[in-house]
């Protein structure tokens, strides 16, 4: 995991440099309506939901724009009906993607969508095309002095959850485990004061396409960001691993 794991990261400090407040609104409010959609309203008994309401808050979302957010994942609110919706194909290298949209309205999303892959060169295919090659995980994102592999191992197996995977790269510590051991780890990490900069369920890739082509590899990000960007999406993942040089390379370019 350790190809995803570089990505991931060189992705999440991206983002973190380049988020604006109404888009880390948007993101943390489709995460509150998904998970009140798929868990129920209440935090105590639904720990996704209570882990986007503490993003939420980190973020200073108003208290009435959660509680819009349970509402519309509920049914309720303004009426309207979203839907989670999932989108699959291959970008430049032949690497898979996944799309994960929030929307009231599918044959809209799905048109988007289309037009993104068709603008960028990029194949979309049938639904399960690409999805064998993805398993849900639950995923935890740690930053700062807590982002310690021997910390968060001995923190977690004391607790007695079960981890799959541990890895910190350049000051970013990512957690997976099993989608049911997600409400155990989330407590743990409750119980002991940490903070989380990304919790929640992740498709995460089985295997990965390696790219050693750094025009590819920009390509591939160039699409990655703009459906990411798009209005509905939710969450954007892929199974491309970058070579040391070609990371090494793009890192080196955005500090520039």
């Amino acid at each position: 995991m350790s190809g995803h794991n570089k990505w991931s990261s060189i992705k999440h400090k991206k983002g973190a440099a380049d988020a604006k407040r109404g888009k880390a609104f948007s993101r943390v409010s489709k995460e509150i309506i998904i998970a009140a959609k798929e868990g129920g309203g209440d935090p105590a008994l639904n720990a996704r939901l209570r882990s986007a309401i503490a993003s939420a808050k980190a973020v200073n979302m108003p208290n009435d724009n959660i509680e819009r957010a349970i509402k519309k994942g509920l049914g309720g609110g303004d009426g309207v009906q979203m839907d989670v919706l999932t989108y699959e194909g291959y970008a430049a290298g032949g690497v898979a993607v996944i799309i994960t949209c929030l929307s009231d309205n599918r044959n809209r999303a799905a048109a988007d969508v289309r037009s993104i892959f068709n603008r960028y060169n990029c194949n979309m295919a049938g639904s399960g095309a690409v999805a064998y090659k993805f398993h849900k995980k639950a995923r935890f994102v740690i930053e700062g002095e807590n982002a310690n592999e021997e910390k968060l191992f001995d923190l977690l197996l004391e607790g007695g959850a079960d981890v799959e995977d541990i890895s910190v790269d350049d000051g970013v510590a990512e957690v997976l485990a099993e989608p049911g051991a997600f409400a155990s780890i989330l407590k743990i990490f409750e119980d002991n004061g940490i903070t989380t900069t990304e919790s929640g369920i992740s498709l995460i890739p089985e295997n990965t396409t390696l790219i050693t082509d750094v025009n590819v590899a920009k390509q591939v990000q160039k699409f990655v960001d703009v459906l990411e960007d798009y209005d509905d999406a939710q969450e954007v993942v892929t199974d491309m691993e970058l070579s040391d040089e070609v990371a090494e390379q793009l890192a080196n370019e955005e500090e520039e």
